[in-house]
């Protein structure tokens, strides 16, 4: 019998499948005045500058070096403060990727155009060093990807679940509805939760961004939308659009979208877990991909990214708030480092094990305080050291870690999980996050070392903007901000 289930994706057919909007199609619509240009700063704030439509044009056609002046601070300054020992002076020329540039139904009245773009050197220092800023998170991201694809042959897609919580109040916490997990009460004909769940996915779809599913989740006011698979930049580019559309439209009826990690201590949180599929560019026999059997390319993702987990999670759980959602028994992926097939209790899931084309890891050690660039750059980049081992000569990777399979690592005996290889936990605060990033020389020297100077820096300052005061006031503080 053939267990093999899903949806067969791989690259090739994810290109043919896109949407590209082009600068033409930009000139030529004639409903929609304004471009906003985004970033997303080490604080996953997302800022933006709105361009009137023309003037963009304008930009792009005439200037031998399109850009927007943007001072150096905006991809480290919380809002109430300059964070420690990151005190950056002067402008970058922030340019706009015609690769990222999407109609946004649902930002605005008619719709707005949205474009992502990098950091560079308004004046580059010499003509071998380029004018590529270390710091930009879609930078950092691009040149993993360019050396995962040139010197392993492989290459990713990724899909994101984001799931946040729609507020009818914030002080005091009120949820749009108390629902239970995929319960229909929460979508009932003509409720307010319906027709804004509906009138995302629209938005979504309308924008190019395919939507897999969505349904209630399990906390009150608690909603998931599940957007489909892309190539790494593309997938983060969309989910920074899906959370701009999610907030835009829930606003529009009066309510507050929050991504917070756990607003209600009582239950379940909320993340942004990531689908990775690993795929080789080369069609190498010993890669190659079959039933129930993880390939060499997949066994390296897997490997590199359990060696470096708990440096990792500096990126990936960079709030206080992101340790009381990634707690033990609450489907969040617990505090072990480890993996298991089916297992929604390890932080990286391996699911569809049968079908080699729709095989996937599930990785559940992110939320939505993590900037998704610098999230996946983190876990590409740890993947790279791995996976640059595999060649004509190299054709085996050991998994020191088995899979623990359908049993929670946290019930395991401590003699099971030695057999298991389960030896290291997930850092239980920021702190300890931060200092294991710190102390990892390897991923510090894929990632750059000034750019992670620069996020240890601003993330320990957003850290204690974030917990100052009460708990009940953080916990609003967390709300408000993300």
């Amino acid at each position: 019998m053939d267990f093999t289930h899903g949806v067969d994706h791989t690259p090739a057919t994810i290109k043919a499948s896109s949407q590209a909007v082009t600068l033409a199609d930009l000139k030529n619509h004639v409903v929609i005045d304004y471009v906003r240009l985004y970033w997303v700063d080490f604080t996953n704030t997302r800022r933006c500058r709105v361009i009137p439509k023309s003037t963009f044009l304008e930009l792009m056609e005439k200037s031998n070096r399109p850009g927007v002046n943007i001072a150096k601070v905006a991809l480290g300054l919380v809002d109430l403060v300059i964070a420690e020992g990151f005190h950056p002076i002067g402008e970058y020329l922030y340019v706009p990727d015609l690769s990222s540039l999407r109609i946004l139904y649902g930002v605005g009245p008619k719709g707005i155009y949205g474009i992502l773009g990098k950091f560079e050197e308004k004046q580059p220092s010499g003509e071998n060093k380029g004018v590529e800023v270390e710091l930009c998170p879609r930078t950092t991201l691009a040149r993993i990807i360019r050396e995962i694809q040139t010197t392993c042959s492989a290459e990713f897609l990724v899909g994101f679940e984001s799931e946040f919580i729609l507020l009818t109040s914030i002080d005091p916490m009120e949820p749009l509805h108390d629902h239970s997990w995929s319960s229909t009460s929460g979508m009932l004909n003509g409720s307010k939760g319906a027709m804004i769940m509906e009138e995302i996915a629209n938005s979504l779809q309308d924008s190019g961004i395919k939507v897999e599913v969505f349904h209630p989740e399990a906390a009150p006011g608690q909603y998931e939308m599940v957007t489909g698979p892309l190539p790494p930049m593309e997938a983060c580019d969309a989910l920074v659009y899906t959370r701009e559309i999610i907030t835009n439209v829930a606003a529009k009826h009066g309510v507050h979208a929050t991504f917070a990690p756990r607003p209600f201590i009582s239950s379940p949180g909320t993340s942004t877990h990531a689908h990775v599929s690993v795929h080789d560019t080369d069609n190498r026999t010993y890669c190659k991909k079959v039933p129930n059997e993880l390939s060499l390319l997949e066994k390296a993702f897997l490997a590199g990214v359990l060696d470096h987990l708990p440096a990792i999670a500096a990126i990936t759980l960079p709030t206080s708030a992101s340790y009381q959602r990634a707690v033990d028994g609450t489907w969040s992926g617990g505090t072990y480092v480890c993996w298991g097939t089916e297992n929604r209790e390890a932080p990286i899931r391996l699911t569809n094990v049968a079908s080699p084309n729709s095989r996937r890891y599930e990785c559940r050690f992110i939320d939505s305080t993590a900037n998704p660039h610098l999230a996946l750059a983190a876990m590409l980049g740890a993947a790279l050291m791995r996976m640059k081992m595999i060649n004509e000569d190299s054709k085996y990777v050991h998994l020191e870690i088995k899979d623990a399979g359908s049993k929670q690592a946290a019930i395991m005996t401590e003699e099971e999980r030695i057999a298991h290889g389960i030896t290291r936990r997930i850092p239980s605060s920021t702190e300890e996050a931060r200092s294991n990033l710190r102390n990892d020389p390897q991923l510090c020297e894929v990632l750059g070392m000034e750019f992670v100077n620069a996020f240890l820096s601003v993330n320990k300052t957003l850290d204690s903007v974030l917990t100052q005061d009460s708990e009940h006031e953080q916990r609003m503080r967390v709300i408000k901000f993300y």
